[in-house]
């Protein structure tokens, strides 16, 4: 329930706040926010093991955690123009 739709004194609730107020304020539900950042953690998980990878054997995976952080990046800022 968005702040327009709540009656004058009405608290917000546990679920709402900790599940739903977040994802509605960038314009998604629950699960296209979820997916959202699934997804996101996923390819930050690939990106820090290439960090790791490159760490150990510097001549490996010598561009794929920043590549992938970039990718990231522009996810972001074009999600936040929409």
């Amino acid at each position: 329930m968005s702040d327009a739709t709540k009656l004058p004194g009405q608290k917000t609730g546990f679920v709402e706040k900790v599940f739903l107020e977040h994802p509605a304020s960038v314009d998604e539900s629950f699960w296209e926010h979820f997916r959202f950042a699934m997804t996101f953690a996923f390819w930050l998980a690939l990106a820090a093991s290439a960090a790791f990878v490159h760490a150990l054997a510097p001549a490996l995976c010598k561009t794929t955690g920043s590549d992938i952080i970039r990718k990231l990046h522009a996810r972001i800022v074009n999600r936040a123009l929409h």
